[in-house]
């Protein structure tokens, strides 16, 4: 078999003017260089080969230099292509504009239509949207036309999300007079290019379905009375700004009053307490507010008398077009056994999720809002790694609760661009006494979460083959540790830490579940720990929480649920834009609201409380 170099060489030794190929195709990858050998072959025999000399088609130098250009570039793509895809394959779990930059060389050698170009500018606008604050302020070369370009698509979009007609308008006047060349406005991304086909559909009549009797009507009095509360118009309070000391230490929190504890997920087994003094909360004394909008009728159907497809089927009847609701998890799955042409033709906001929602059929006309600790736990996530801590160790309970806390929060830990979670099971009350009082504290050591996890015993986990610890791992030491756990829980858990541990950097967070009625000693107790509250508690409205947590007659628990029927109103009123704009928000009572595609799961980004010198301060 002839040797592709040799034939090469015999070629290039008679052709002197074409020497440089040589350099040119030896650069190839093998596969590459059989096809080019026999293409340049004929070309050349086809220029100098026997034959009259007025048929011979001699290159010229234009000719020449365009042939040099295109195997140079071929053979620049191929090693680019590797560079890039190196790049982006390292930075991909760690946002930054090196890797925007990237994405932008590798859309250059990409085909300007299919799916891996649409893909790649996709990959680069996401990558923009998870940069870091400071990135995204940055100052870039002067020459990088491209990036400058993304940075102002990127700005404007931030800046204009809230308004779907100025966004609109914004992307439009980006793409035509402002960089018309760039790779994004011939292509934009899928999510830009659905905001483009943004229409507003009008709320209409709304059917809230909630249990009107049994033991979970306490909860359906709070979050129907927020409902109607922000409809009757409850801005006027909402957009009154908390000043000064008012929003720091008017806060229910700060108040020390007592704690409900109740698992707000569920609600089909929560215990009540306080009986007829509970129901009464915000049933009377109504907000002195003014009605917002006449037009718009709410009427309120008992899910314990009916199914909910008979429910459906009634309200549609009767003119809605808006449901709040169903608010149990088994009524919530119910929504799937109804008539797919009956639920279609109405918007939903379920206030529960099914406990596996990304495995749903996502449909375009319903959205789940729930106050689930998966909500705490991902934005503690983001909230702790927003601090620059590199490994964070989860204590969990154990069961179904401490399952969906660990997946919800290492799934965003890894969006966020961390690496490796660690957890462990802690144990119940009294095991963790009889942990205390035999001398014991908790060691920083658990197991990365995946499918299986560790083994509890008496309140500490058992290190086995892959556990862990603080104190040498190829990762690096646990920095940060994010605790799931009862009042009474946590006061023994924080002690236990501290007793094994001497790491003044070690940070301590913990979900809204800690909170109790804190008194002084409490308070010191937990010196330094951060801990998630849904804004309301936190100060940010202190006449309005005042006149909730008055009719609420000082219940904790109640008052969350009131503020979920703020939200509830305030979500209903911003559907369309939850469902069509990515990364649409609004700020509520429960925290700041968004929608997680493809299901609209809605995500709340709440506030962030520290114990200092026995007070409660914000965290920064």
């Amino acid at each position: 078999m002839i040797d592709d170099q040799s034939v090469i060489s015999a070629i290039l030794k008679q052709i002197n003017k074409y020497s440089m190929l040589f350099s040119y195709i030896r650069c190839l990858k093998k596969r590459r260089r059989a096809s080019y050998v026999l293409l340049i072959t004929l070309i050349l025999m086809a220029c100098t080969g026997p034959g009259p000399e007025s048929q011979k088609v001699l290159p010229t130098p234009e000719i020449t230099a365009a042939a040099l250009q295109q195997v140079d570039k071929a053979c620049l793509d191929e090693e680019q292509r590797l560079r890039y895809s190196q790049i982006i394959n390292a930075g991909q779990s760690k946002p930054s504009l090196d890797l925007v930059r990237a994405y932008i060389s590798q859309e250059q050698l990409l085909k300007k239509e299919g799916v891996t170009h649409q893909k790649n500018i996709d990959k680069t606008w996401q990558t923009l949207l998870l940069l870091p604050i400071k990135q995204k302020n940055i100052r870039i070369n002067s020459d990088e036309n491209v990036l400058q370009g993304w940075l102002e698509l990127l700005r404007l979009y931030l800046n204009n999300r809230q308004d779907p007609n100025l966004l609109q308008t914004a992307i439009k006047d980006w793409q035509k007079a402002h960089y018309p060349q760039n790779p994004a406005a011939k292509t934009l991304p899928t999510p830009l290019s659905q905001i483009q086909n943004y229409q507003t559909l009008s709320v209409g009549n709304i059917a809230m379905l909630l249990p009107l009797s049994g033991h979970e009507k306490v909860f359906t009095n709070a979050i129907k009375q927020g409902f109607i509360s922000a409809q009757e118009g409850i801005n006027s309070l909402l957009n009154r700004p908390a000043h000064g000391a008012d929003a720091a230490g008017n806060n229910l929190l700060n108040s020390g009053m007592p704690v409900t504890s109740v698992n707000t997920n569920s609600m089909e087994t929560a215990p009540v307490t306080g009986g007829q003094a509970m129901v009464a909360c915000c049933t009377a004394n109504q907000l002195p507010v003014t009605l917002a909008d006449r037009n718009v009728q709410v009427k309120v159907y008992d899910t314990t008398s009916q199914t909910i497809p008979a429910i459906l089927t009634l309200a549609k009847k009767n003119g809605a077009r808006m449901i709040i609701g169903p608010l149990l998890k088994n009524e919530v799955e119910q929504l799937y056994n109804a008539d797919t042409a009956l639920v279609d033709k109405l918007n939903i906001l379920a206030l529960n999720q099914p406990d596996h929602p990304e495995k749903l059929q996502p449909r375009p006309n319903i959205c789940y809002f729930a106050l689930a600790p998966e909500d705490e736990a991902r934005d503690a996530a983001n909230h702790i790694h927003q601090h620059g801590r590199q490994q964070p160790l989860l204590l969990l309970p154990r069961g179904n609760l401490g399952d969906r806390v660990a997946k919800a929060f290492t799934d965003a830990w890894h969006q966020a661009g961390g690496s490796t979670v660690l957890a462990q099971r802690i144990g119940s009350t009294n095991e963790l006494k009889q942990s205390i009082n035999s001398g014991a504290g908790i060691q920083l050591t658990g197991l990365p979460v995946t499918g299986s996890m560790p083994v509890t015993i008496t309140g500490r986990t058992t290190p086995n083959d892959g556990s862990v610890s603080s104190s040498g791992r190829a990762e690096g030491k646990i920095d940060a540790v994010y605790i799931i756990a009862t009042p009474d829980e946590l006061a023994l858990i924080k002690p236990m830490i501290d007793m094994n541990s001497a790491h003044a950097s070690l940070a301590l967070y913990a979900s809204s579940r800690s909170y109790a009625d804190a008194g002084p000693d409490y308070r010191l107790e937990m010196e330094g720990l951060e801990f998630s509250e849904i804004p309301l508690l936190t100060g940010t409205h202190p006449a309005l929480l005042a006149q909730i947590s008055a009719q609420c007659r000082g219940n904790y628990l109640l008052v969350r649920l009131y503020a979920m029927g703020i939200d509830a109103w305030i979500i209903a009123n911003n559907f369309s834009e939850m469902r069509q704009i990515p990364g649409f928000q609004v700020e509520g009572q429960t925290g700041t609201l968004s929608a997680a595609t493809p299901n609209c799961v809605i995500n709340r980004k709440l506030s962030w409380l520290k114990y200092q010198q026995g007070q409660l301060i914000a965290a920064q």
